[in-house]
């Protein structure tokens, strides 16, 4: 999988700890190699991880090694974002779009 800098990387194994666990909001990527809009989205999330780190997590899920935790949150179309706060999913966004768009979306829960 093709990882944005300072954006670390979940797994089926570790999704639980990671992200249901995790104290802070986590925006996860639902990713795949093959997917061109999903690799335009690297230095979105990379300045995003950077500039948002406190407030925010940033991780990718590669959905073509991880099929247990894409199924379960159906995701079906790349990339998909998906907010987790307190181990719920709050909020789904399908396609790649612009960093100033995506913090727009995430008001609301950081």
């Amino acid at each position: 999988m093709i990882r944005a800098a300072g954006v670390a990387e979940v797994t089926d194994a570790d999704f639980e700890a990671e992200v249901i666990g995790a104290a802070l909001p986590v925006l996860v990527e639902f990713t795949a190699d093959w997917c061109p809009p999903c690799r335009q989205m690297g230095p979105v999330l990379s300045a995003l991880a950077a500039e948002e780190g406190e407030r925010l997590k940033v991780v990718q899920l590669d959905v073509d090694t991880n099929p247990e935790t894409t199924r379960a949150y159906r995701v079906l179309s790349m990339p998909t974002f998906m907010v987790f706060k307190g181990g719920e999913p709050l909020k789904a966004m399908v396609g790649a779009r612009p960093k100033r768009r995506l913090l727009a979306e995430l008001d609301d829960v950081l």
